[in-house]
């Protein structure tokens, strides 16, 4: 389960004084399901994300990662959680096989269920045949099969994964959402933010609109669809965007 209550980032800065990256950000995901953050580019998705993943503190407000504080129980937090961005690098003088076992002695793994976890893991994703290959050799797509990989060595109960298809090619994106299915079926909570409305449409059992840090709208696509009179998500996304713009104001809608 991850759960958001009214989580905030403030940023100071001389020029441009207080900005509110994100505003009142509440949510909740439920194990077995995908919940998507659906928002264009600076809209605060990867600040919001960032912040449950403990990589930044939020300025107010509070979250749990299946039960554990991510300001208090910071470390307990990044056990539970696999974090992945379209950016995450892997090291490529390793082979896919060493990248996996490294991360999974980071977090300290005993070798018998690493060694487990590993097997598992090649079977999974369908790694076997470049396992010992060095990932500088490796295809994008197998490249990022290993970063999945790295990302859910310790097998936890949360994703958060922040548009974890941005610039990959048809083939590559399908990597990511296969492996975004069988998350969900292995009964994770996944919560996965995109800018791409087919994205959404595909994966997501809910999804919050987001813009300018703010949540606009939570619910099923086919709720907000009747919610906001449109037939497509992308209409959908542009009538919401719209009517906050001409209300004036940015204030969550439930």
């Amino acid at each position: 389960m991850i759960r958001a209550q009214g989580l905030t980032k403030i940023y100071s800065d001389k020029e441009r004084g207080e900005f509110k990256a994100a505003e009142n950000i509440s949510f909740e995901c439920e194990p077995g399901s995908v919940f998507g953050l659906l928002g264009p580019n600076g809209a605060g998705k990867t600040t919001t994300l960032r912040m449950l993943a403990t990589l930044i503190k939020p300025t107010r407000g509070t979250a749990t990662i299946n039960g554990f504080d991510i300001v208090k129980e910071a470390r307990k937090v990044r056990e539970n959680i696999g974090f992945m961005t379209g950016e995450t690098a892997i090291y490529d003088r390793l082979t896919a096989r060493e990248m996996i076992r490294y991360f999974g002695q980071l977090f300290g793994l005993e070798k018998e269920k690493l060694d487990q976890r590993i097997e598992a893991i090649l079977d999974l994703l369908d790694m076997r045949h470049f396992a010992d290959k060095r990932n500088d050799k490796l295809s994008t797509g197998m490249r990022q099969k290993v970063s999945i990989a790295r990302t859910i060595v310790h097998d936890p109960p949360c994703l958060i994964l922040d548009e974890p298809t941005t610039g990959l090619d048809v083939l590559t994106s399908k990597t990511i959402v296969d492996f975004i299915h069988q998350a969900r079926e292995m009964g994770k909570s996944v919560l996965f933010s995109t800018h791409i409305m087919s994205e959404a449409e595909r994966l997501c059992d809910q999804i919050a609109i987001i813009h300018n840090g703010h949540i606009l709208a939570i619910g099923s696509i086919e709720e907000l669809k009747t919610k906001a009179q449109a037939h497509t998500l992308e209409d959908m996304f542009i009538n919401m965007v719209n009517q906050t713009e001409i209300d004036g104001t940015d204030e969550a809608h439930h």
